[in-house]
């Protein structure tokens, strides 16, 4: 496959190899969420945003595993330089539980592992002092130890905030933070003493109508003993906010929201954890999608882009104690932890973050160019793109139209559409992948509805 060339096709979509391979996997499968009757190949040629399926339709793929292969498919920036390794057996590694190297010391050698995806991870945190990462397998691992940390840092804590259209994890724990969808917790217990105040995304302070800004203070401060609310500060554990709402409907804040977080959490010294696990590792032109706005974080919680989940702080934030935290799987496999480090060296030396801020700036011009009068909204910053609708209906038919022409996209939020181009995306790919999409959305007239 030519990626300067490769083209959508999907003349046999969904095709009858695709419906054996969906009727194999679900004997056994737990229902899940499926967004699509794509079946990937992956014996079949792939590069980058193009991918090919079971019955070689080609797919150009704006989902990039929901933000979890911020590449696309079968990368050269990342795999030329996989194929310099031998890999070993174990792969599986008991990551916090044992050190593993590659030769006589660090400095000579070439296999990136754990210790040096945590070198650079600390590396691009530097701006907030953090020096300290624990690596697990998922997102909701990062965020479990983030509350982990954060409690012991400040015992005997009973509080925290969260916001609500929130997604942090489907662990008992996350979920007791996660403030979307009632499927995602229905019946589930949770943990105690979360408060749930709203996410800011109005136009201003001044024309705030979701209740976060009122009579010249905020929710968040006012709940607080001092300003006149019933909780004491040093009872908070942490405050926990996507910097931008994924599963919400990629929400963006406004600047007088994030202003008054930050400010809230620095006076009374609370615990800012930020969620990146969809909105980090570059997504939005920045590393992380906190660095656009005024808030200092204490604790980041990433994972998807980095193939790992991880856990980045200061050094007296996270305990002293052995064994406070632990995964013997932590940080994944060898390779995964390999990828994660190459990941973000490939970031830095292609220029990833300019060429995301780009090319969102170009897909959003297009977007908003061809967009029909039932698309209300265009949004994005970086390659974190969002189109939203009139009706989730509308939302949904668009999806599908767009998957006939051979466009990969998903929902979010109520009516929204998220779109994840790769972060090396061209000029040329940004342009194929928007104009289908903007015939995918005219095609969805007014009356034709899913």
């Amino acid at each position: 496959m030519d990626r300067d060339t490769a083209e959508p096709d999907t003349a046999a979509f969904p095709g009858p190899n695709a419906e054996r391979w969906i009727d194999f996997h679900s004997r056994h499968a737990a229902p899940s969420e499926y967004s699509h009757e794509f079946v990937w190949d992956v014996t079949a040629e792939a590069d980058g945003p193009f991918v090919t399926d079971v019955d070689g339709n080609v797919l150009l793929d704006f989902t990039c595993h929901i933000g979890a292969a911020p590449l696309g498919y079968n990368n050269e920036k990342v795999l030329s330089k996989l194929r310099e390794f031998d890999l070993v057996e174990p792969m599986k590694i008991a990551g916090q539980d044992m050190y593993f190297g590659a030769g006589p010391d660090p400095e000579t050698a070439e296999f990136p592992g754990a210790s040096y995806l945590m070198e650079a991870l600390v590396d691009v945190s530097d701006q907030y002092g953090m020096d300290t990462v624990f690596l697990s397998n998922s997102g909701a691992e990062a965020v479990e130890n983030a509350m982990k940390i954060c409690h012991d840092y400040k015992p005997p804590a009973k509080y925290a905030y969260a916001f609500e259209n929130s997604f942090h994890g489907r662990t008992v724990g996350t979920l007791s933070l996660t403030k979307s969808k009632e499927v995602y917790t229905r019946h589930y217990p949770e943990v105690g003493g979360v408060q749930t105040i709203p996410f800011c995304d109005c136009e201003s302070r001044a024309a705030c109508d979701c209740g976060f800004f009122a009579g010249g203070s905020s929710r968040l401060r006012d709940a607080l003993a001092p300003e006149g609310g019933h909780v004491n500060p040093e009872e908070v554990a942490f405050l926990v906010l996507e910097p931008v709402q994924g599963v919400g409907g990629y929400r963006f804040p406004n600047e007088a929201f994030m202003a008054e977080v930050g400010d809230v959490c620095d006076a009374y010294d609370i615990p800012l954890v930020v969620d990146e696990i969809q909105s980090g590792v570059g997504r939005t032109g920045e590393m992380w999608a906190a660095d656009h706005y005024p808030v200092e974080p204490d604790v980041i919680a990433a994972a998807k882009g980095l193939r790992v989940g991880a856990t980045i702080s200061r050094s007296e934030v996270f305990p002293a104690e052995k064994n406070r935290l632990g995964s013997t799987f932590g940080g994944g496999d060898l390779l995964a932890s390999m990828q994660g480090a190459l990941t973000l060296e490939a970031i830095d030396e292609h220029d990833l973050l300019e060429n995301a801020t780009e090319r969102g700036r170009q897909a959003r011009e297009i977007l908003r160019d061809g967009a029909p009068d039932h698309a209300v909204d265009v949004r994005g910053e970086g390659l974190m793109l969002a189109v939203e609708f009139d009706t989730g209906d509308r939302r949904d038919a668009v999806v599908a139209a767009a998957l006939d022409r051979g466009l990969l996209t998903l929902g979010c939020g109520k009516k929204t559409i998220r779109l994840l181009p790769p972060l090396d995306s061209t000029e040329r790919e940004i342009e194929l992948g928007a104009e289908l999409f903007c015939d995918a959305m005219n095609a969805v007239t007014a009356d034709a509805v899913a």
